[in-house]
């Protein structure tokens, strides 16, 4: 029983032993290569047209607006970091010649996305409290000049 399940299972552990070094065909890289290109231009394209609504969208409001402006752009440049690395690592995939070697970049890609998210997340919190210290700071002065006008 034990040497007919052995040799029953032989063919699935031989495919798995040779599938991380299984080739991937110089046609497949290319096209996922050029697909990856069209759409990183496609994404430039499109961050550019959101820079120009952004720009047309702060001319046209008041001060007070000039900060969600700010918040927006670095929403937008957030976006167009993520799309050019996603279309960076899609390329560097494609170059992989091996299972193997597309798991190991794959980590890698996920390693620095991690610290990219950890990096905006203090980022932001520094911002968000900078931003609260400055509103109280406004909200303080506001109420001195109105109680100082009523006193």
């Amino acid at each position: 029983m034990t040497t007919e399940t052995n040799t029953a299972f032989e063919g699935f552990k031989d495919a798995f032993k040779n599938i991380q070094n299984l080739e991937v065909p110089e046609a497949a890289r290319e096209f996922v290569k050029k697909t990856a290109n069209t759409a990183k231009d496609r994404a430039a394209e499109a961050f550019a047209g959101s820079e120009r609504v952004t720009a047309a969208v702060e001319n046209a409001v008041a001060e007070s607006v000039a900060e969600a402006g700010k918040i927006s752009r670095n929403i937008q440049q957030a976006i167009y970091e993520d799309a050019e690395a996603f279309f960076s690592g899609i390329d560097k995939l494609a170059s992989a010649k091996s299972i193997s070697e597309a798991v190991e970049i794959q980590s890698s890609l996920l390693r620095s996305r991690g610290e990219v998210f950890v990096s905006r997340a203090k980022a932001t919190a520094d911002y968000l409290g900078n931003l609260a210290a400055n509103g109280a700071k406004s909200a303080q002065d506001n109420f001195a000049k109105v109680y100082n006008k009523t006193a």
